[in-house]
């Protein structure tokens, strides 16, 4: 069977490359058309950072993670790798995995250790989940039900957007912070791993963990406030 389909998609081939036979009103000795070129085959581009690349990887759950709202959007494996979410499969992942499960997971290498998954699959049950648009619901009041909360430690991640931009950190603590784009980029020293920090924002803490957006971020003992209208 297989050597029927090679032999056919060799016939198709040298059909295609075949010049045609030249017409009885050509001038004797004229050349034949070129044959066209081949169609290059189509890589679909991947949306966003333009280092992203497909990933496949398998390991332990560690521990999930949250957005400041107090929606689980992805979790952290063992070996340290982050995997994201969107959050509206935020219920589907906790009724799919929990801490220690075995899990594969397919998607786009966004930094080194960092991947935006399009499916995840729970290896003990053989159960999956994956990335689909957001089903038309009700607009939402973000922001509501947030609580104040500060927070402080040593970050044992920087976080990013999309693009590759540090847009947070998470701490040794398990606390998560999130900032701007533009104002992370005015603590680009304390944006790394065994650097001492401290927040002031609004955000959750719930069973998965705590999660704020910042409103003040620097060093313990010198926040500073990130936006002239909201107070420390």
């Amino acid at each position: 069977m297989l050597c029927a389909a090679a032999l056919v998609a060799v016939a198709t081939v040298s059909l295609a490359q075949v010049p045609p036979a030249p017409r009885a009103d050509d001038p004797a000795g004229a050349m034949p058309p070129p044959a066209p070129p081949r169609p290059r085959a189509l890589v679909p581009a991947v949306p966003g950072n333009d280092t992203a690349s497909n990933a496949l990887v398998s390991g332990t759950l560690s521990r999930l993670t949250i957005n400041p709202e107090g929606t689980v959007d992805g979790f952290v494996l063992t070996d340290g790798t982050l995997v994201r979410l969107p959050p509206h499969l935020g219920s589907q992942l906790t009724a799919l995995v929990k801490t220690g499960d075995r899990v594969t997971v397919a998607g786009e290498r966004r930094v080194d250790d960092e991947i935006r998954a399009r499916v995840v699959r729970n290896d003990g049950s053989g159960a999956s989940l994956s990335d689909q648009p957001r089903a038309p619901v009700a607009p939402m009041l973000r922001g509501v039900n947030l609580a104040r909360l500060s927070v402080s430690g040593v970050v044992r991640r920087v976080t990013r957007a999309p693009r590759g931009e540090p847009d947070g950190v998470m701490l040794d603590s398990g606390a998560i912070v999130k900032l701007t784009v533009p104002a992370a980029q005015q603590f680009g020293a304390l944006l790394a791993p065994g650097e001492r920090v401290a927040a002031v924002g609004y955000g959750t803490r719930n069973a998965y963990g705590e999660a704020l957006q910042a409103t003040a971020f620097g060093a313990p003992g010198h926040v500073v406030n990130l936006y002239d209208d909201v107070a420390r």
